[in-house]
């Protein structure tokens, strides 16, 4: 059985698609063990608790510098024992202690097709305004390998989202979470789970 955490900033829409995945068995072989935020108002936190799952707040804020705050994150996430921790719209930084911990075990949802509308700055609303302003006729998400840059460790899976006349960013981004990022995590777990993605 596969050990993952799921880190996530904000509502928790990717973790609640992870969730429903394990419960209707679309996900096999794992186990949401713990679910950890960088802010204790977030949403997800509460899916967490509402399923049994461990849910723990480690903030930037609690600490005196970010070194004190890295190290917390590590020994918090160390605890668990996971093999595989998920980002799902976790807006912190990784240190890099982490990333050489848990070699090709961190993956990540991004909401654009990598490398378009990717790296430094592209997060949330941003990627769908950067994608709108282009012009793309065509975007989507990416599920890739955490490494030490931003969004440029190996891809995974990726699914492409038609761009439609009259998009807002609002309106683009739930359609690429409704119509990829729900459907590229949890089948990216379920094939690690299940030794498909070594």
């Amino acid at each position: 059985m596969l050990r993952v955490g799921v880190m996530v900033s904000g509502g928790g829409t990717n973790l609640q698609a992870i969730l429903d995945a394990i419960d209707s068995k679309k996900i096999r072989n794992a186990a949401v063990v713990a679910v950890i935020s960088n802010n204790r108002n977030a949403y997800a936190l509460e899916r967490a608790r509402n399923h049994g799952i461990e849910a723990v707040c480690v903030s930037p804020k609690d600490y005196e510098t970010r070194a004190q705050f890295n190290e917390a994150l590590l020994a918090r996430v160390d605890e668990y024992r996971l093999d595989l921790i998920v980002l799902a719209g976790f807006l912190v930084a990784i240190p890099a202690a982490m990333i050489q911990k848990y070699p090709n075990r961190i993956i990540n949802i991004h909401p654009s097709l990598i490398p378009s509308f990717c790296g430094v700055g592209y997060y949330g609303l941003k990627v769908h305004e950067a994608a709108l302003k282009r012009g793309v006729k065509i975007t989507g998400a990416t599920v890739h390998f955490v490494d030490e840059g931003t969004d440029t460790g190996p891809i995974l899976l990726q699914k492409a989202v038609e761009v439609k006349p009259g998009d807002t960013p609002e309106i683009l981004q739930r359609r690429v979470m409704e119509e990829a990022e729900w459907i590229l995590l949890p089948k990216a777990i379920d094939m690690i789970a299940n030794g498909e993605i070594s």
